[in-house]
């Protein structure tokens, strides 16, 4: 792979507890990885994106760190890490880690250290400990509230509380505090010296705190001050050889978004307006339109993504009524047809890997997994289930543990039964089914991710003039066109030599409703 690998790449998600169980006790973990290393190497990704993989109290599936430079123990060790990269580089596969700096654990050294050394301390100043309001300080400092729900102030024993944004078990760190800016900075070498290709930056925007404003998301998400941050990462990446940044950052204003992609911060960052869009011609030509405008300009490659670890999987999100991503159909179980939801998710599989940039592909996706929405209120594990007071059942249908083989759970997950319940309906699903079918999702994304690589990846597009309001046409540097129709009534297809691939069955020189095809011209 060139020194630009990322700019086109198609990146595959993996969260590791989901992925494969390769010791029996119902959790992935790296030796389940490292044996389906060869699956994901005929699926033709060329790097790897794991979600946080260090040790961790699992308070927020991860996301709350204890210790950044080790793995978690039920995923493996830390030789085993460095195994893992070595033999995904020897399939051509770079790795990308999952850092997160605006909070750690309540279990994390610094933290333990900050409680015991009381209030006024240095340790103390690593993260946003406050007196609170009221005659005895029972109130808290001001009346921010978490992004999961709730205060985000906790009180503890000695009276001052401690701020986080996500849960109380993820404490907030200081990043007006030397000590925490060259932490992260030796935490990203660890992990470039050992071979690590890239680092996903969790909630990217979120660092910066202005601690005397009364309240609102524009007190911490955002502020100037976070891009001297990135400036300082980069300028540690910057030591290796190709090395990259991925934000992600999720703001409406695209002008704010494109300044974390300046030639001195990240390479790249996550595009949630594609994610989130509507499935509708013009509302998705817009979000393409506005993803080049603002990336082209700067010379950074757009990023597609359909799904992810805290989304309802396209096959359920397509198949609403409303398909824009909303925490609203997790409250309140807005129903899905699971027919129209996996031909418009195959259909958008191949706009998405038609597009110029870098694809990312969540585990699940390539099977056409739907989100799974009646597990048992008892094993739900999402904290935002429990600090939303139940109304929002979080994240865990997503983050359900993947089917490889066989008729019943474990599906050939692992030896045992999944830390999250699979649907017995999910016999049909498994990667071994799916593979001996010509026209299952599985070999959909494995056509089309080896076609991508061969003629699409990094670049622009031209749209074709002539397509009806609700199609999108667009004619690639290697003359690949790709034709979607989002309306109710089959269109002609523009003149071609060849169907290269279709997301479902065309009738005659006819593209059906809610169908994708790519086709070979001149």
């Amino acid at each position: 792979m060139s020194e630009t690998w990322w700019r086109g790449a198609a990146i595959y998600q993996v969260y590791l507890r989901s992925f494969a169980d390769g010791n029996g006790d119902g959790v992935g973990d790296l030796a389940g990885l490292r044996a389906r290393l060869p699956y994901l190497s005929d699926l033709g990704v060329g790097a790897i994106w794991l979600n946080p993989w260090y040790p961790s109290p699992m308070a927020d599936g991860g996301y709350d760190v204890a210790d950044y430079r080790d793995i978690e123990p039920s995923f493996g060790t830390l030789a085993e890490a460095e195994e893992f990269i070595a033999e995904a580089h020897a399939l051509g596969i770079k790795t990308i880690t999952d850092i997160v700096p605006n909070h750690g654990s309540d279990r994390q050294k610094w933290f333990l250290q900050a409680l015991e050394a009381g209030p006024g301390s240095a340790e103390r100043e690593r993260f946003h400990f406050r007196a609170g309001r009221g005659e005895n300080g029972e109130l808290p400092p001001n009346d921010w509230k978490s992004i999961f729900g709730g205060p985000a102030w906790t009180r503890i024993a000695d009276g001052e509380w401690y701020l986080h944004l996500f849960a109380p078990e993820q404490p907030d760190f200081n990043w007006d505090n030397p000590e925490v800016v060259e932490e992260f900075h030796d935490v990203l070498r660890f992990w470039f010296d050992r071979g690590v290709d890239g680092i996903r930056i969790d909630s990217a925007a979120l660092l910066v705190k202005d601690m005397d404003s009364l309240g609102g998301e524009e007190a911490y998400t955002d502020l100037d001050g976070v891009h001297e941050i990135y400036r300082g990462w980069r300028r540690v990446a910057e030591e290796y050889d190709d090395r990259i940044l991925i934000g992600e950052v999720w703001l409406p204003d695209q002008e704010r978004f494109a300044q974390y992609l300046r030639p001195d911060e990240m390479h790249t960052a996550f595009n949630f307006d594609f994610l989130a869009c509507t499935w509708e011609a013009v509302a998705l030509r817009c979000s393409i339109d506005l993803t080049l405008a603002t990336h082209i300009p700067l010379g950074a490659p757009p990023t597609w993504v359909l799904s992810n670890h805290d989304v309802t999987r396209p096959v359920t999100k397509y198949g609403r009524a409303d398909t824009s991503f909303s925490h609203a159909d997790r409250k309140h179980g807005m129903p899905s047809d699971p027919v129209l939801g996996e031909r418009r998710a195959r259909a958008a599989a191949l706009l998405a890997m038609a597009l110029p940039g870098g694809l990312y592909v969540y585990q699940g996706e390539e099977l056409g997994l739907p989100e799974v929405e009646d597990i048992a209120d008892e094993l739900r594990q999402d904290p935002i289930w429990i600090r939303s007071g139940r109304t929002d059942h979080g994240r865990d249908g997503c983050r359900v543990p993947l089917p490889w083989s066989g008729d019943e759970p474990p599906f050939g997950f692992g030896a045992g039964p999944t830390w999250l319940p699979q649907p017995l309906e999910w016999k049909a699903l498994t990667a071994e089914a799916q593979a001996a079918n010509p026209t299952s999702m599985f070999t959909l994304y494995r056509t089309g991710l080896h076609l991508r690589r061969e003629l699409l990846g990094d670049g622009t597009l031209t749209w074709l003039s002539g397509a009806q309001d609700e199609v999108l046409a667009f004619r690639r540097e290697s003359g690949l066109v790709c034709v979607v129709n989002l309306g109710q009534e089959p269109v002609s297809l523009p003149e071609h030599e060849s169907v290269l691939l279709a997301s479902g069955p065309l009738e005659g020189n006819l593209l059906p409703s809610d169908t994708a095809v790519w086709l070979r011209t001149a």
